[in-house]
């Protein structure tokens, strides 16, 4: 991609002679050394880009990480090397840190303070929330000099325009999932406001933070960076703002019936470094006709569970109803203590009067339901813990006691789907996890359901089969009759070649001192169909991930870290020669 990118030279970077370079190089900036060169920016002083570099240039921080000869090179529009145009992108990464760090973070408490989640009966494109994020982000766009599309309030299209036809679309999403107000308290009692940024020591809590309105800022001054300084781009980019991520998926279909598909599509929307590999995603919706409850004792009459079938919640409540409320709230407060310490005293079962009801509550720990490993799920502990008191303490059979039956027979505690006998695994992208998440339930039915995580190793349809045959003969034993619905997607699996991919590979791994080594993800992204895509953070793989979370956060430190990545990313893969 030679067209005249050199004559774009006395502008900024300088790309004459980059095709040249078929193998990544490294920018050789440690992340001390990074620390260290942030220390030097005077928000006073260096009103852009080439004056940071020109005081830095002076600075011990250059000296230490032998900057000089790239520096100077790129000041006097020279051309640079490729080792020395990757420290200028590194450079360029930091100054928009330390530029729009404050401003941008500004920008991210706007976005979480508008609840962007699904009301029931009401169309995405349709909610009053999501009318106004997009207008948010419009005069963002606007003010930043960025072209703006609105499409049909499905998916919000920020572009940054280069010179030649390639694109890569930049993949984020508004929309969050639901909270339950009440779970958002912290272990010292403090209460959270799920749609208000709390800075508590260096964490920012907040639903969004994490997934994925983060990723939608950072993007947005990365692009804003790259346009003030006139970089020359040899291709273009889209960020592309999904509005149905966690719900329906259908936005990002519609938008590409009508727009054409970026040639890559990266998603800021999973983990560090490059994931290559995602699990594909299931659903069994195991629907339950009420039915008037049989038997003597007290009557379920409610449950709680997840509020979306891929969010793990740290607590499930039943109410149950009873002539005597303080003998059955005693008897399943000792039965629950038992049941706990038998099963791994890692989670709490407490019961309690409340009028003529008795409240019971499970607590656990909230958890993504992709990583089901770094939670404890009270959903599935209810409805095992009330399978089991079958002769302990009477209860009234009806459709939740049949649900019961069916999650404490079928899935367990067991997260592997072990005890249905259909887990597998594979060795480079792990198991299958099967999580009970979501419950619901109306005038005429009980909903659960269990969550799945599928790598790869049996098509979609095969463990479909598998997993309808056990649970008909389940039904048939048992004379418990629920309906099923089963959907399973294929996983994802990227061949990583291309200079692009080990571009995203360095950038990741060299500013977060990660090895360098491509990663599989449980939980899937906009970026699943699509050609070349991949996934480039925003999350670190050493740490647990908090969207869908209760208390869901994201530090300052990591945040301001993703928006230095970022914008280096971008400066790096515009102006590969090729990808």
């Amino acid at each position: 991609m030679d067209f005249s990118l050199k004559h774009l030279a006395a502008a900024t970077l300088m790309v004459a002679g980059l095709s040249s370079f078929a193998t990544p190089t490294f920018a050789n900036i440690t992340p001390q050394q990074s620390a260290s060169i942030l220390k030097t920016f005077d928000e006073a002083s260096d009103k852009d880009f080439r004056t940071f570099l020109g005081s830095l240039a002076k600075s011990d921080a250059a000296k230490t990480a032998n900057l000089g000869a790239a520096i100077k090179t790129f000041l006097d529009n020279k051309t640079l090397s490729a080792e020395q145009q990757n420290e200028i992108h590194r450079l360029l990464g930091l100054y928009a840190r330390a530029k729009y760090g404050a401003a941008a973070t500004e920008t991210l408490r706007e976005l979480v303070a508008i609840p962007t989640f699904q009301v029931e009966g009401v169309a995405q494109h349709d909610n009053p929330e999501f009318l106004k994020i997009a207008d948010k982000i419009k005069h963002l766009a606007q003010s930043f000099d960025l072209n703006f599309r609105n499409v049909d309030n499905r998916v919000y299209e920020v572009s940054l325009e280069g010179t030649g036809d390639e694109v890569v679309g930049i993949h984020a999403h508004a929309d969050v999932v639901p909270v339950t107000p009440e779970n958002w308290v912290l272990a010292d009692g403090t209460r959270l406001d799920p749609f208000k940024v709390t800075l508590i020591g260096d964490r920012m809590y907040g639903r969004g933070t994490e997934d994925d309105k983060n990723g939608i800022v950072v993007t947005l001054y990365a692009m804003k960076v790259i346009k003030e300084e006139k970089l020359p781009l040899a291709r273009n980019f889209k960020l592309l703002v999904d509005t149905t991520e966690e719900t329906t998926g259908d936005a990002i279909p519609y938008y590409f019936e009508r727009n054409p598909t970026p040639n890559y599509n990266l998603a800021l929307d999973g983990g560090y470094p490059v994931v290559i590999a995602e699990k594909g995603y299931g659903t069994v919706m195991a629907t339950f006709a009420k039915r008037q409850a049989e038997g003597n004792g007290g009557e379920i009459i409610s449950m709680t569970g997840g509020l979306a079938t891929n969010q793990i919640p740290s607590a499930s409540v039943a109410t149950l109803r009873s002539d005597k409320p303080v003998e059955l709230a005693a008897s399943l407060q000792q039965a629950g203590m038992a049941y706990a310490k038998a099963n791994g005293a890692d989670f709490q079962i407490d019961a309690k009067v409340v009028g003529n009801d008795v409240k019971l509550t499970v607590t656990g720990v909230s958890a993504h339901s992709s990583e089901p490993e770094s939670g404890v799920n009270p959903v599935a502990r209810m409805l095992d813990f009330i399978n089991s008191l079958n002769g302990k303490v009477a209860l009234k059979h009806n459709e939740m006691t049949d649900a019961a039956r069916y999650a404490a027979d079928n899935w367990g505690l067991d997260y592997l789907g072990g005890k249905l006998g259909v887990g597998f695994s594979d060795a480079f992208m792990g198991p299958l996890t099967a999580s009970p998440t979501f419950i619901g339930m109306d005038e005429k039915t009980f909903k659960l359901a269990v969550n799945l995580r599928v790598p790869k190793g049996k098509s979609p349809e095969a463990l479909k089969k598998e997993i309808a045959d056990k649970l008909t003969a389940w039904s048939n034993q048992t004379r418990i009759t629920p309906t099923f619905d089963y959907s399973i997607a294929k996983p994802m699996y990227r061949n990583p070649e291309g200079e692009w991919v080990k571009a995203l590979l360095a950038v990741a791994s060299e500013n977060l001192g990660m090895q360098h080594t491509f990663g599989t993800s449980a939980g899937a992204t906009s970026v699943h169909e699509l050609p070349n895509g991949v996934q480039f953070g925003l999350a670190r793989p050493e740490a647990k991930y908090t969207g869908h979370t209760d208390n869901e956060f994201k530090t300052v430190e990591q945040f301001l870290l993703d928006l230095q990545i970022v914008t280096e990313m971008m400066g790096r893969i515009g102006q590969l020669p090729k990808l």
